[in-house]
């Protein structure tokens, strides 16, 4: 065989070998990818991830935590006290993506005047259009909203109690046009909604001043 032959060949399979790593998904299916906040460094960012901010106001401040109550002593922390209303900071890993997924986080609420809150939103196509199911410590509540255009807009709601200072789960299950939403292990309420139907992001989210830590994030794709 000539060898410019073998070149083509050696071209040909390089550039298939690049298109399929690109488009590989970010997990296999039935696989669970969990954000190892254990082997981050404190002080710093938590690497892996990009950041962005629905609505108005500055920017979050996104920090790894050193934390004993914390599952593994080590937690991801919004700490800014910009007290816009209309401010929700996004902390978003940068190699998931998924349609129908399981998001769940483990969250502490630890301050706020205007808010204390915390969120994972689903299907997110930028910093504003997503799905988000989030509790709030000072309303005692836990909602679920889409974000079109960057508004907000109710789908679902639950009162109960969401207590400051301690860890709690939120989960998020998102599958075809149904989701669910999970606090503590407690199922609160489905929704049906078909505005965003295509694979998305996942993300971290609290909202104005809420200073809050997550120890956990984890998202198992769903069938």
């Amino acid at each position: 065989m000539h060898r410019s032959s073998w070149s083509l060949r050696a071209i040909t399979a390089a550039i298939a070998l690049i298109v399929a790593h690109v488009s590989a998904p970010a997990f296999a299916e039935g696989e669970i990818n969990m954000i190892q906040i254990d082997q981050m460094t404190a002080g710093k960012p938590p690497p892996g991830f990009s950041f962005a901010r629905t609505g108005r106001g500055t920017q979050g401040q996104w920090t790894v935590v050193a934390d004993p109550t914390a599952k593994t002593g080590f937690a991801i922390e919004q700490s800014s006290t910009d007290t816009t209303d209309y401010r929700f900071p996004l902390a978003i890993p940068t190699t998931i993506s998924g349609k129908n997924v399981k998001a769940e986080i483990r969250f502490k609420a630890v301050s706020g005047k205007v808010d204390r809150a915390a969120g994972i939103a689903v299907r997110m196509h930028g910093p504003d259009n997503y799905y988000i199911a989030r509790a709030n410590a000072l309303e005692d509540n836990v909602r679920f909203y889409r974000v079109v255009a960057g508004k907000r807009q109710q789908l679902g709601t639950a009162n109960l109690r969401v207590t400051s200072g301690d860890w709690h789960t939120l989960t998020l299950e998102a599958q075809g046009q149904r989701f669910t939403v999970v606090y503590d292990g407690a199922m609160l309420f489905e929704v049906t909604d078909t505005t965003f139907t295509e694979a998305g992001g996942v993300a971290l989210w609290t909202k104005s001043d809420s200073v809050t830590r997550f120890d956990l994030m984890t998202i198992t794709p769903l069938p």
